[in-house]
């Protein structure tokens, strides 16, 4: 049997392009004991994978993707074909971390990403495979552990998302809303900000492209914030530690503002503000918070199921279109999660954006 990979050729230099990477037809050898071998049906885009695209990702970070070599680490979901584990079958619809191919042999008990990726059987009665790529899956316990966590969301709290209608972002801000809480979302176009009022219900939310975003957040939060879910960094860090009032908290997802950066980025010029108000700035990965899968999983599906989320995904087909996706994706192109739907994959139902 003959598969597919996606391999990076070089290392980008500022934005990622298509020519970055190439694919690569390859053997899929059988499965030896412990191992399945998956069809993989969906796979994962995410922007944190500009950070392994370099000779060196950030120290404690998964490592940098090798050249001229296919892409471990990516969530994908797939369907068993053939299975030397004990546990799965031909036919289970499963998640790993084996992404960017259509083929994949995977070993079950090898843990992956932190644990978030290794080998696991999904419920499809409970959402469409793809969900667990999404709400269901990584996406959804970095917005799930970030706010009720790392955050500590507390009774009456504002609180400001940035980068509001991305993967992340959408499912953190909604999760808030659902705990009651008000909710800011900020996103770089004006067709974004109107998905953040009329769908996902934010009580403000504004183009941070369209104005100094100290002013923007002033306007939207005029008595300031209390927590901040942080997408972006730089800037957005910056006018964020200017409207927290005492005793807020900063939660840092991720800084896509600066995973293309050429040159060393500048730090807030402010963060003397968390000193004089008393102020918490944590950094967090979803990886590491896998004990929450459990929780998660049993009160985001309920949410789920009751329709109190709305699962925007940006859907591009074909294995091929992967590095297309990823490129999309860091220019902002996206609305809700980013998924590539594998070639031969029978067209379901989505609400693609």
């Amino acid at each position: 049997m003959q598969g597919r990979e996606v391999w990076p050729i070089r290392y980008p230099r500022g934005d990622v392009r298509a020519s970055d990477f190439r694919v690569v037809e390859v053997p899929v050898r059988p499965p030896r004991p412990g191992e399945v071998l998956v069809r993989n049906t969906w796979t994962s885009v995410d922007a944190a994978l500009r950070l392994r695209l370099s000779k060196t990702a950030p120290p404690g970070y998964f490592p940098a993707f090798p050249l001229e070599e296919p892409m471990d680490g990516i969530m994908t979901v797939g369907e068993i074909v053939e299975s030397r584990a004990d546990g799965f079958a031909p036919g289970d619809t499963v998640w790993h971390a084996s992404g960017w191919r259509d083929y994949a042999v995977v070993e079950a008990e090898k843990e992956a990403l932190g644990g978030v990726g290794t080998l696991t059987k999904l419920d499809v009665g409970v959402a469409p495979a793809q969900a667990y790529l999404g709400v269901l899956g990584g996406t959804g316990l970095t917005a799930y552990a970030g706010l009720f966590h790392a955050a500590g969301l507390r009774d009456g709290d504002v609180v400001w998302v940035s980068a509001a209608a991305g993967a992340v972002g959408s499912l953190a801000a909604q999760m808030a809303k659902i705990r009651g809480h008000r909710v800011i979302g900020s996103a770089g176009s004006d067709e974004k900000v109107r998905h953040l009022r009329e769908e996902l219900g934010l009580d403000a939310a504004f183009n941070y492209k369209c104005g100094a975003l100290p002013d923007l957040l002033r306007e939207a939060a005029p008595d300031g914030i209390d927590v901040y879910f942080d997408n972006v960094g730089g800037d957005h860090l910056e006018a964020a530690l200017g409207a927290l009032r005492t005793s807020g908290r900063v939660a840092i997802c991720g800084m896509i503002s600066q995973y293309a950066a050429q040159e060393p980025p500048h730090g807030p010029g402010n963060l003397m503000l968390a000193v004089t108000k008393g102020l918490t700035i944590r950094g967090f990965r979803g990886s590491g918070h896998t004990h929450l899968l459990p929780e998660m999983s049993r009160q985001v599906g309920a949410w789920v199921r009751e329709g109190r989320l709305s699962c925007r995904e940006t859907i591009v087909e074909g294995l091929t279109q992967a590095p297309v996706a990823l490129a999309g994706l860091l220019r902002g192109d996206n609305t809700g999660k980013t998924l590539v739907r594998i070639d031969g994959v029978p067209h379901g139902e989505s609400a693609a954006g």
